[in-house]
């Protein structure tokens, strides 16, 4: 199946449109919208953190998603207890912080943007989100009805909205969108989850390439990690190279101390806690043994160093300098 027809059949027929401004340098698709691309070289995979001006036009952007999608529907009010989540996660467990951000605006300003549902494909009478998960936690809290629109929806349709939706309003961070991916790839082909999460081919084997390789139960101690991006995760993929160093992993991120941090804190200090130290040069020097210095000798578990000062040894330093190569050639004979 082309990108262009998961795209398809979410687009609504709508009027023209007024020219849309849109971000700089952004090269990718927006539910196959042609008017909200724009040339540019650079990919933003990977940024995690952005300027205001940049959320700001992140969320215009998802509000543009959320406008087609609702063109020619109907805003109804639904008890959020007959509403599931997404047959396909994408988010860890958030802050605290951020959520009772959510919660005390809605209380103040109301539901400013439904949320979008399909009837539940095996439950009658209920619905699942294609994109609106945060919204529906926070109302649910509240004791509040939510506004959704309700469409009609492949499971293709469903995680292309759910996935676009998502990179444009609030991010996922980089594990989530790779543990995303990772849960796309049990159903769907590698175009899908492209139009999904708007990644390049060899993105998304970064992606999975990182996810495969960090045992789930880690992830989930580590938590989503907002500020860590690819290149950190990355590096601690290489080093949870041995069974050994996973559990030393494990055994550090259990400790109650540990559990009790910010999620960035406790990926920061595993990566401390497992990065090889270097070993300590030891040095040692030889004299004569009237105490004369004929060198000083550096040695580690990685090379050794011979210093002869030839101001104080200039025939032994000679010495050492003609006999080196005769000296490999016995040790080779040798061996």
């Amino acid at each position: 199946m082309s990108r262009k027809d998961v795209f398809a059949n979410l687009q609504p027929p709508a009027p023209a449109q007024p020219e849309i401004r849109t971000a700089k340098n952004r090269l990718r698709p927006i539910l196959g919208s042609p008017e909200l691309l724009e040339n540019g070289s650079r990919s933003p995979v990977g940024a995690i953190g952005q300027s205001l001006s940049e959320v700001n036009d992140r969320n215009r952007r998802a509000e543009e998603i959320e406008r087609r999608l609702s063109q020619g529907h109907a805003v109804i009010s639904l008890d959020t207890a007959d509403i599931d989540p997404s047959f396909i996660p994408d988010r860890m467990p958030g802050a605290k912080e951020a959520h009772d951000r959510l919660v005390a605006s809605i209380r103040e300003q109301g539901q400013q943007v439904p949320i979008l549902v399909r009837p539940h494909p095996e439950i009658p009478g209920r619905y699942q989100v294609a994109f609106g998960h945060r919204r529906l936690r926070a109302i649910t809290e509240l004791g509040q009805q939510i506004n959704a629109i309700v469409r009609e929806l492949s499971d293709e349709q469903l995680v292309v909205a759910q996935g676009q939706e998502n990179n444009e309003r609030q991010d996922l961070t980089y594990i989530e969108k790779a543990r995303f991916a990772q849960r796309l790839q049990q159903r769907f082909p590698r175009d899908v989850i492209m139009a999904a999460m708007s990644l390049y081919k060899s993105d998304l084997s970064n992606m999975l390439s990182v996810v495969s390789r960090i045992p789930a139960e880690l992830i989930d101690m580590i938590g989503p990690a907002p500020s860590v991006g690819r290149r950190s995760w990355m590096e601690l993929s290489d080093l949870l190279s041995t069974d050994k160093v996973v559990d030393r992993a494990r055994a550090f991120l259990e400790r109650s101390e540990i559990a009790e941090w910010e999620s960035e804190d406790r990926f920061k200090a595993l990566m401390e806690h497992l990065k090889p130290r270097p070993q300590k040069a030891k040095s040692d020097v030889w004299a004569t043994g009237t105490g004369a210095r004929l060198a000083k000798v550096t040695h580690n578990d990685t090379r050794v160093e011979i210093l002869i000062d030839r101001r104080e040894a200039p025939e032994f330093a000679a010495f050492v300098l003609d006999r080196l190569k005769a000296l490999f050639e016995e040790h080779r004979s040798k061996n």
